[in-house]
């Protein structure tokens, strides 16, 4: 009997609107494994090798739990949608065949499915899940608001997985190797240089910060004044960009300095209202 998990967001439909109603009629049926190729959209790029031997260790004895999905590319060859984990660890077993549904996928429909699906249905860790929202959004051409009423999920929540992606790519190899968990990422954010996020960063590890410690730890930080630069009085050039920046944002921006260096604050009302800022920036 095949285990069902709860989707995660309001699935496919929700996703594809009424293009779904043609994934619905799925075929279920064994697949020759040699005749199933990979799928370059997968989410996952994160594959331990101990828990992959520990899967094909019991898919020998138990066999496949959940079936994968695929679709048809022509009558040898099916490329997979969903279960790269399982279909990774089958090979290892050595099965000559898998249970999978085959859904009818166009190749401009692909990324969609998969990334949906995987989303959906495997354990991926936070990057994953914030790249996989990257993807749909550049491919979709869809705002994060628009994904979020299509996934199912807050726009916050979309936007909190978005700004990983600007975290130093070191920081970014500890969330996809789960040294670090979302919590942890989420402060880091806030941080207002890399290298600083980087020196807390390694902090973090090497004192095995908990989430709540390294909350504190930030706030320490944003008293300081290496934290925060102190910025010599405004000239008129700089009032008269401080003028036009608040005309294109939509909010009073107070800039404090000179034409050499200062620092543009940037106030905000609540959640939507920084989203608006930070999608007027192009920076998320």
């Amino acid at each position: 009997m095949v285990k069902r998990r709860k989707a995660l967001g309001r699935g496919l439909e929700a996703l594809l609107g009424k293009k779904s109603k043609k994934y619905n009629s799925n075929i279920f049926k064994e697949i020759d494994i040699d005749k199933i190729i990979r799928n370059n959209n997968q989410p996952r790029s994160n594959f331990n090798e101990k828990q992959l031997n520990e899967l094909a260790t019991s898919i020998s004895t138990h066999g496949i739990i959940q079936p994968i999905t695929v679709r048809k590319i022509d009558e040898n060859t099916y490329q997979l949608i969903s279960g790269e984990r399982r279909f990774r660890a089958s090979k290892i077993s050595k099965l000559k065949s898998i249970p999978a549904f085959i859904k009818n996928a166009k190749d401009d429909e692909m990324l969609e499915m998969a990334l949906i699906e995987n989303i959906q249905r495997e354990n991926l860790n936070s990057l994953e899940i914030a790249i996989s929202y990257k993807k749909l959004i550049d491919e979709l051409k869809i705002n994060q608001e628009n994904l979020a009423k299509r996934v199912g999920k807050d726009r916050s929540t979309i936007n909190n997985y978005l700004r990983l992606l600007k975290l130093p790519p070191t920081i970014q190899k500890g969330i996809m190797e789960n040294k670090i968990q979302m919590g942890h990422a989420r402060s880091l954010i806030t941080i207002e240089t890399s290298e600083m996020q980087l020196e807390v960063y390694k902090k973090m590890l090497e004192n095995k910060l908990s989430v709540r410690n390294v909350e504190n730890l930030v706030k320490k930080l944003g008293k300081t004044k290496s934290y925060r630069k102190k910025i010599s009085t405004k000239n008129k050039d700089i009032e008269k960009l401080e003028a036009k920046l608040s005309s294109f944002l939509g909010t009073k921006i107070k800039i404090s300095g000179n034409s050499i260096k200062g620092e543009i604050i940037v106030p905000y009302k609540n959640t939507n209202d920084l989203n608006r800022i930070l999608e007027l920036l192009d920076i998320i």
